[in-house]
């Protein structure tokens, strides 16, 4: 068997493939791994920037960007300059944002399990939403709201659908941690206990069914649902969430933001939403998946009798998607991005795992082997996001590209840095 050189619609929007080299944002994928070394994050900021457009004019304003997938100083700015609100989860992400320069009225918070803390500072600071997800959160809102200091929030429902995804980022299910179950009506019982508070303006509903979708029919019996909740509330926000997925290999079609988008007001409509509601989603993987490229440099070539194992100075600790979900990608060598992929391998990392596997069947050009730059595309969400420090290994550098020049986003973590939480 033999596998056809990578294909461009894999990679970011300006990528430009050569006999000897891989060009993204101008910039050239084997300079780049000279001068920053390997493992490295590489960012295309025409994507970025593109697919963030396009989600803050599909959608209504309040739209965001669902920073869990990839979330650093200069992605919220970016994401923010072109039009979005920015998604978190945490009061880490949170104080990302902040201190990033995006103000406080285009931040929303979610989260199953906030602190009193996060709830605080949330409120100190002025988010733009605050999406409530529990009883014991309306609890503590009510302890912590009053008119001198008001919320505006969504709360977050369960509709009962069952995304087709992995079951481990399926989230619309009746036996999930997120939100209020409408079939059980707490959901109902939510919204008429926040309602009772003063200070709280309660917008709309959330839902959130799941991630890596490509099946629109998910998100339109999930919009059924929620249509017929809010029907009699007089809600001016409904927002149906994030989890559209991507394309990772060859064969694999996933539909666009617009698409998703326009499938939702098509739905709207037919299901006889308020023509004057905010239609609002939160993509994050959709905006910045494919316009990132996870570069390492090979260090072994290991022929066994079943098969030849080609590991990498990376692995589970920026890329542990392969060994949480089964996740497929795709790998090219950088210095022959146009050669037949003929060498069939295992790619895995450096870790002491033997889960610690990339790509189960990787295929690499004949020639690759110890010293070659190679990439996986597609590695721009959910990689550097939940990087760890496995084996005590530190995480690898993000460089944005764009118009020719480079800029190091996020520097290499060093032993230094590891050891300074040592007491």
């Amino acid at each position: 068997m033999s596998a056809e050189p990578i294909l461009p619609s894999l990679l970011p929007d300006s990528a430009q493939l050569s006999e000897r080299d891989v060009v993204v944002g101008g910039v050239s994928l084997r300079d780049l791994a000279a001068t920053y070394g390997t493992p490295l994050f590489v960012y295309d900021e025409a994507t970025l920037r593109s697919r963030c457009r396009e989600a803050a004019s599909a959608f209504d304003d309040g739209v965001a960007f669902a920073a869990k997938s990839f979330l650093c100083g200069a992605m919220a700015r970016l994401a923010f300059e072109e039009g979005l609100c920015i998604d978190v989860a945490t009061g880490g992400e949170l104080d990302v944002v902040l201190r990033s320069g995006v103000p406080a009225s285009r931040i929303i918070v979610h989260g199953n399990n906030k602190s009193h803390d996060e709830l605080e500072r949330a409120l100190a600071v002025g988010v733009h939403r605050l999406v409530i997800d529990s009883f014991d959160e309306i609890d503590r809102i009510r302890s912590l709201v009053s008119t001198t200091k008001p919320l505006d929030c969504l709360v977050r429902v369960t509709p009962g659908v069952e995304a087709h995804t992995h079951e481990y980022v399926r989230t619309g299910q009746e036996d999930s941690k997120f939100g209020f179950s409408v079939a059980t009506g707490d959901a109902r019982r939510a919204v008429l206990e926040l309602r009772a508070i003063s200070g709280v303006t309660l917008h709309g509903v959330h839902a959130h069914i799941g991630s890596q979708i490509f099946d629109l029919a998910g998100f339109r019996e999930s919009l059924g649902v929620l249509a017929d909740f809010v029907k009699h509330d007089g809600f001016d926000e409904l927002c149906v969430g994030g989890g559209l997925g991507v394309a990772y290999v060859a064969g694999e079609r996933a539909p666009s933001i617009t698409e998703w988008a326009s499938a939702m007001r098509t739905g709207a409509r037919e299901l006889g939403l308020d023509s004057s509601m905010r239609l609002l989603a939160e993509p994050g993987r959709a905006i910045v998946a494919q316009a990132g490229i996870t570069l390492y440099s090979v260090g072994v070539v290991k022929p066994v009798s079943q098969r030849t194992y080609v590991a990498v100075d990376g692995g589970m600790s920026d890329n542990p998607r392969p060994v949480l979900y089964g996740s497929g990608y795709e790998v090219f060598d950088v210095s022959r991005p146009l050669a037949e992929r003929s060498q069939s391998a295992r790619l895995v990392g450096k870790h002491c795992e033997s889960g610690d596997v990339l790509i189960d069947e990787a295929w690499l050009p004949e020639l690759t082997g110890v010293g070659d730059v190679i990439a996986t595309p597609v590695t721009g969400a959910y990689g550097y996001a939940m990087a760890s420090n496995y084996n005590r290994v530190p995480r690898p550098a993000v460089v944005f590209v764009a118009d020719g020049h480079a800029r190091e986003v996020l520097r290499r973590e060093t032993f230094d840095d590891l050891a300074r939480l040592e007491v």
